[in-house]
């Protein structure tokens, strides 16, 4: 490596998965061209990997924020271009950062042809400073409880990152470090839980949603609950039948109860919307589209699957991507907001995603354009253009806790974790 050739990452080398950082080079020649990778392995052992070629300046300086990429995994001026266009090693494989303990280490280097003239190190932690984990095994109930620090009260929310089997801590982590108090809960293959499920019961939620609101530093009288994909069909069923659910947040989700019955208090409150396997469409890529499979829920037969939203009195967030091939969530979307609107209802708020696929995370992780379904059985495409997509990620998370804040309020100041 060179002496003169500096890596800096500001304004710290360690912050939140969800903070931006600044990438500045300096020590170069006048106008040099250098490519700049960024590395890292997720908690899979699986290797992601980015590079993008750049120019210096007159005095020998780039600062991503700043400076164009001219090749490489993307092209222009993005300052985060190098977390957000990581690759797996391997086709179909999802970046995983499952667990809160560790934090997501990305490795940026410059490079001249074969030679590494300098590197750096980002360590982008889950949980802020002071913000507690604690794992719940209590009644049906297995999952993390994430309390920020400071004596609250704090908005209670829960964390549906449920389907699909385990547990996830990321998202419901970074909340907690933005000032929530979170709970994320596994619904199947996780502890003794059973490994696969045949039925939804909505009884476990709200089972969880009283233990939520049990919790001393909660200062909203209810709880909001945050979800994608076919979570997002449970938080809709939970709005409408249990009590204390305040607010929802929606992402990429169905206007029906999909893929499993829905049950509660020992009875089957909606049937599925199912899936037609002879729909989906293959993708020289090897992973297929199922946006078409699924049953259209407005047709007559399919109609017993609609979850009655307008009888919910909990506020809504509607977000869908345009690029969805995983469904067509913004045409869900679009039904709810046109039947809450003829039902007189101004409880929802609605945005959608020109350019964005399925998989809608916390921002700054490797986008993924595709991976194993486990319900399907095979490889699938989520859609999204990786840039569109990030820009997506940004601004929802925001949006997100914004909505929480406004509908959740409680008395006292909230505390903002850092690291």
């Amino acid at each position: 490596m060179s002496n003169q050739v500096r890596v800096r990452l500001l304004p710290s080398s360690r912050c939140l998965f969800d903070e931006p950082v600044q990438v500045k080079v300096s020590g170069l020649r006048s106008r040099q061209v250098v490519t700049m990778r960024a590395r890292s392995t997720d908690d899979r052992d699986l290797q992601f990997s980015s590079s993008a070629t750049y120019r210096a300046d007159a005095d020998g300086e780039i600062d991503l924020s700043r400076d164009p990429s001219l090749s490489g995994s993307y092209v222009g001026v993005e300052p985060m271009g190098l977390l957000w266009s990581m690759r797996a090693d391997t086709k179909h494989k999802r970046f995983q950062k499952i667990s809160s303990l560790s934090p997501h280490v990305v490795n940026f280097s410059v490079h001249e042809e074969d030679r590494i003239l300098a590197e750096a190190t980002n360590e982008r932690f889950l949980i802020g400073d002071g913000v507690s984990r604690v794992p719940v095994k209590q009644g049906n109930i297995r999952g993390v409880l994430f309390t920020p620090p400071g004596g609250g009260p704090f908005p209670a929310v829960l964390d549906l990152y449920t389907f699909g089997g385990g547990l996830s801590e990321k998202r419901a982590a970074l909340l907690a470090s933005r000032g929530f108090l979170v709970l994320t809960v596994a619904l199947y293959g996780h502890d003794d839980l059973p490994k696969n499920i045949q039925e939804i019961h909505l009884d476990y939620f709200e089972e969880t949603i009283d233990f939520l609101k049990r919790q001393d530093k909660v200062g909203s009288k209810g709880v909001g609950v945050i979800s994608r994909s076919k979570a997002a069909d449970i938080a809709l069923s939970l709005s409408v039948l249990v009590s204390g659910v305040e607010a929802v947040v929606w992402i990429n989700g169905c206007s029906a109860n999909t893929t499993l019955p829905l049950y509660y208090k020992r009875r089957q409150i909606l049937p599925a919307l199912m899936f037609d396997v002879n729909k989906v469409i293959s993708s020289e890529s090897g992973a297929i589209i199922t946006k078409y499979g699924m049953h259209n829920p407005l047709e007559e037969e399919n109609r017993a699957t609609l979850i009655p939203i307008e009888k919910a009195n909990s506020r809504f967030l509607f977000a869908a991507s345009e690029d969805d091939l995983n469904w067509d969530s913004k045409a869900y979307m679009e039904e709810m907001v046109e039947r809450l609107k003829h039902r007189g209802k101004l409880n929802f708020e609605s945005v959608s995603y020109p350019g964005a696929g399925h998989y809608l995370e916390p921002p700054y992780g490797p986008y993924c354009p595709s991976s194993f379904h486990r319900v399907v059985g095979m490889p699938v495409r989520w859609g999204g253009e990786p840039r569109s997509h990030a820009a997506a990620e940004v601004h929802l998370w925001e949006k997100v806790q914004e909505f929480f804040r406004t509908h959740l309020s409680c008395d006292g100041a909230q505390n903002k974790s850092k690291l």
